[in-house]
């Protein structure tokens, strides 16, 4: 009933308006005139009075010549023997935490929140720090590029081929175990056979080809000594010439060794958590001069690294014995990673390197250590004994002046008691411990592994990659040009 009054209702306010219009055209074109004006005004003032804010989303730009100017990347699908296959199942982690490999994989290879950070960190970046493998940049890479704006189906339009090896993983599982060389050699061995059979890599005989290591090179660079069991000849092999490795300790003088940085336990899932930590660490209350995280090697000679974790428990407190009001926590601090885990990061870690303005970083096992990353994305600043362990190693994301961002102590200055580190620690001053520390916390966003959407480590590298293989392009172009015209 209501829709038929409400009907018969507009049908009378019709047929009036027709009326009127038919009998005065001119007089009710200018009404109507009028009444839209209305309208139109007071839809204006409604809308600048009342809008609600609305949220713009920004979504990311799909690939373009722009954004890829210097190429895309051809990814090949291996078999998996060389890459899943090879990713060892492990147990809970707080129930094996000394086998290296376990959880290596987990998270695309950020490992599992560090939620035992809970309290000495920021709450709401918690979730932006793991329990990071240092051998993982082989699965943090494979899983970034899958979803890289450069990537591209189609290996005729690729200037850049990336082959997804889990070499690491492959010779991991038997350095600290009996194996035959064979046995070491083997993934590599058919990796090779298998790449050698793909058309694009006889094309370019693997100069626009690259991998990720996720071990040092040394690694890969079995001695041909047969008494040199340790590690595989995969960069040995001739076939591996011209391929470009991204890895965690390149060999210096080495053009096809590209240094990245050892994967930490801070992934930022945004330019803010950036910004956040950084004001964090920058605004940190520090109560020792200097710190060492490690263990002694004994069984070696000259172990710096003993001196240092001796000198660092001798320094507890002032050199009077008396507590020392500018380092309340006293001058020298120390996580003894023999007593204390130390492979994946660790609150007594992260509390440590928070806490003290300097941090020790003498070579390990060999010359580079992930502790040194863990140090500087602490806002500490690093004291190197050996040129290799960071100048020698990576260009791409440190800046040209290592003054600025580390200090310098040869080794054997410290070995033979010439130099006190803690007196030359001491000769700086306030100010120059403050520019020091402002420029590690500038290089933090180009060394972390991000979540992206941000120049992360990860980025400057593949960056880097496409850069170097458009100017070898350009290289050969120009060198043929010349030939054409000599001819």
């Amino acid at each position: 009933m209501f829709i038929l009054k409400k009907s018969s209702f507009i049908n009378k306010v019709f047929y009036s308006i027709h009326s009127q219009i038919t009998s005065h055209p001119l007089v009710s074109l200018f009404i109507f005139s009028i009444f839209i004006i209305q309208i139109l005004l007071l839809s204006t003032h409604y809308s600048l009075h009342t809008r609600q804010p609305v949220a713009v989303v920004v979504s990311s730009p799909p690939p373009s010549v722009a954004v890829c100017e210097d190429g895309n990347i051809y990814v090949y699908e291996l078999p998996n023997m060389f890459n899943s296959d090879l990713i060892t199942p492990c147990g809970n982690l707080d129930l094996d935490p000394w086998h290296w490999q376990c959880g290596v994989a987990t998270n695309g290879g950020y490992g599992t929140t560090a939620s035992e950070l809970t309290g000495i960190i920021p709450a709401s970046l918690v979730e932006t720090w793991h329990r990071t493998n240092q051998f993982s940049s082989e699965i943090i890479f494979h899983n970034r590029i899958m979803r890289h704006e450069c990537k591209t189906l189609e290996p005729e339009s690729a200037t850049a081929f990336y082959i997804p090896f889990y070499g690491g993983l492959a010779v991991g599982k038997y350095l600290f175990s009996e194996s035959t060389n064979e046995e070491r050699d083997f993934h590599g061995v058919k990796l090779i056979e298998w790449v050698q059979s793909q058309p694009y890599w006889n094309k370019s005989n693997g100069s626009d080809h690259f991998l990720v290591l996720g071990r040092i090179t040394w690694d890969f660079r079995r001695l041909t000594d047969p008494e040199k069991k340790w590690g595989s000849k995969f960069l040995n092999m001739p076939e591996m010439e011209n391929l470009t490795r991204l890895t965690i300790e390149r060999a210096p003088g080495d053009y096809h060794d590209i240094g990245i940085p050892y994967p930490t336990g801070f992934h930022p899932l945004s330019v803010n958590d950036i910004q956040t930590w950084q004001n964090f660490v920058r605004a940190y209350n520090r109560t020792s001069l200097f710190t060492f995280v490690g263990a002694a090697r004994d069984d070696i000679g000259d172990d710096i690294r003993g001196l240092l974790l001796r000198t660092c428990r001798n320094e507890s407190l002032s050199r009077s014995g008396e507590s020392n009001s500018k380092y309340p926590s006293g001058t020298c601090r120390v996580v003894d990673c023999a007593v204390t885990l130390c492979a994946n990061g660790s609150s007594a870690i992260m509390e440590t390197l928070l806490g003290s303005e300097f941090c020790l970083q003498p070579r390990g096992d060999s010359f580079t250590r992930r502790s040194v990353f863990d140090c500087m994305i602490a806002g500490s600043v690093p004291v190197l004994f050996w040129t290799r362990t960071m100048y020698d190693q990576y260009e791409w994301y440190l800046p040209d002046e290592p003054e600025s961002y580390s200090v310098f102590i040869d080794h054997d200055d410290v070995s033979s008691g010439k130099i006190s580190v803690r007196d030359v620690l001491e000769s700086y001053s306030k100010e120059q411990v403050r520019k020091k520390r402002e420029s590690v916390i500038e290089i933090i966003p180009k060394i972390v592994y991000s979540d992206g959407g941000m120049k992360d480590a990860f980025e400057i590298a593949i960056d880097g990659v496409l850069r170097r293989f458009k100017e070898e392009r350009d290289q050969r172009r120009g060198e043929t040009a010349i030939d054409v015209v000599r001819d």
